[in-house]
């Protein structure tokens, strides 16, 4: 009861519900609340940290900025049910959302700019030619039709969050990019992507709490890594029990190339590595997948599942040992 109260109450203030309504459309910072609010730094810098204090919205740290979303879960759920009964044509609630518009095509543009100044204005997938319409098909095929809580380490643009929104309950993308990060927020800025977010975070050290997730996702990052075990284990830590790891990434191949113009730490994985990899971290292995190049020399894609075995059946083979 106390804890709804609270809720209720952080919420009643109209400034708070504007800055809901507009987190509501995706995540903004402090300086996007001024702009579009027209309200001072410190007045609703207070107004945030009550929200973030009773539950209603989360803080992340980037740099020198700090950005703020919809909480996931309960709360969130009560925000949302809170806005459904706010009037549409609210004058002040129309203009936030004309401002909200303007600030995030703004920031389209922004990210844009950094990304062909850094030659990062494309996606690896393509870049390299693979079939991504195909992997995410197969993604699509293979996972079941609820994911609930999804966490893609190495997000980049937000294409997989995106693709799998309508599947989960809340979804959230990780990445060491910031340039990456403002390219995804613009992509999932809308309120069909609410219940998604994203954050910059380092995938050997991701700072989530254990178990927290039923889903990983780690689509062309693995290759990338000079710990590919850490990464396994660190992703596996996260997962709730009975939880799903995916890998996507490259079979092995003879593109040396890669090593050197593009960073990638191994060529590719093979079925039998991926196994020991997820072994090791104490995943059962599921039946790998191949998304096939039409032409032959070009890169090949594979697909690596792995479930988190369930508690009684961890003590039956125990036992059995």
């Amino acid at each position: 009861m106390d804890e709804l109260l609270t809720s209720l109450g952080a919420a009643s203030d109209p400034t708070r519900l504007r800055l809901l309504a507009l987190v509501a459309r995706g995540a903004f910072c402090v300086s996007d609340f001024c702009d579009i609010l027209g309200q001072s730094q410190p007045r609703l810098s207070r107004h945030l940290r009550l929200l973030c204090d009773a539950g209603l919205l989360e803080r992340a740290r980037e740099g020198a900025s700090v950005w703020f979303s919809l909480a996931q879960g309960e709360a969130g759920g009560l925000v949302r049910d809170i806005l459904r009964r706010a009037p549409e044509a609210d004058p002040l609630l129309a203009a936030d959302r004309r401002g909200a518009t303007r600030v995030l095509a703004e920031r389209a543009r922004q990210a844009n700019e950094t990304f062909r100044r850094q030659g990062a204005d494309w996606d690896e997938m393509r870049a390299l030619c693979l079939p991504a319409d195909a992997v995410e098909a197969r993604l699509l095929a293979m996972l079941p039709g609820a994911l609930g809580r999804l966490l893609d380490v190495g997000t980049g643009t937000g294409r997989l969050l995106e693709v799998l929104a309508p599947r989960i309950r809340s979804g959230l993308g990780v990445d060491a990019s910031r340039a990456m990060l403002a390219l995804a927020r613009v992509r999932l800025a809308s309120a069909t992507y609410a219940h998604c977010s994203v954050r910059l975070a380092d995938m050997y050290a991701l700072p989530l709490a254990d178990g927290g997730f039923d889903t990983v996702l780690l689509q062309m990052v693995l290759h990338y890594a000079e710990d590919a075990e850490a990464v396994i284990a660190e992703a596996v830590r996260v997962l709730a029990p009975s939880g799903r790891l995916v890998v996507v990434d490259l079979a092995p191949h003879a593109h040396f190339a890669l090593l050197s113009q593009m960073g990638h730490r191994t060529a590719g994985f093979t079925d039998e590595r991926m196994r020991r990899l997820f072994e090791q971290a104490g995943l059962r292995p599921g039946s790998p997948v191949a998304v096939q190049q039409t032409a032959v020399g070009e890169l090949n894609v594979r697909i690596w599942e792995g479930m988190v075995p369930l508690m009684h059946e961890q003590f039956m083979n125990e036992a059995v040992a």
